[in-house]
């Protein structure tokens, strides 16, 4: 299993707006993750600089993103999210995000 962690940079003008969608995520968003291998998904924002940290499990990286790629729901949710971050040069945000180094696991 892989453990991901990636990070991306909110528009901190909305933040609230971002997670109030985050609370009630499209249960077809959801059943396509778990779907595409996308397990124990959590994510973390630190409003002081508007970054936002995620973390997920998967047995395959690539077949996970490229399989949520090939969703059509996917498409949708990312065009409605592409707004609330900075810095994602013309990406969607689930090809923008910085992968971050697993440095340490327990088990």
């Amino acid at each position: 299993m892989e453990r991901v962690g990636f990070r991306l940079a909110l528009n901190p003008s909305t933040i609230d707006e971002y997670v109030e969608h985050h609370q009630k995520v499209w249960p077809q968003m959801c059943a396509a993750l778990s779907e595409n291998g996308w397990q124990n998904y959590s994510l973390f924002i630190d409003r002081s600089d508007s970054t936002l940290i995620g973390y997920f499990e998967t047995p395959d990286l690539q077949a996970a993103l490229q399989g949520m790629a090939a969703t059509e729901i996917n498409q949708e949710w990312q065009t409605l999210m592409a707004p609330y971050f900075q810095e994602l040069n013309g990406k969607r945000p689930d090809e923008g995000f910085v992968k971050l180094e697993n440095i340490f696991y327990l088990p």
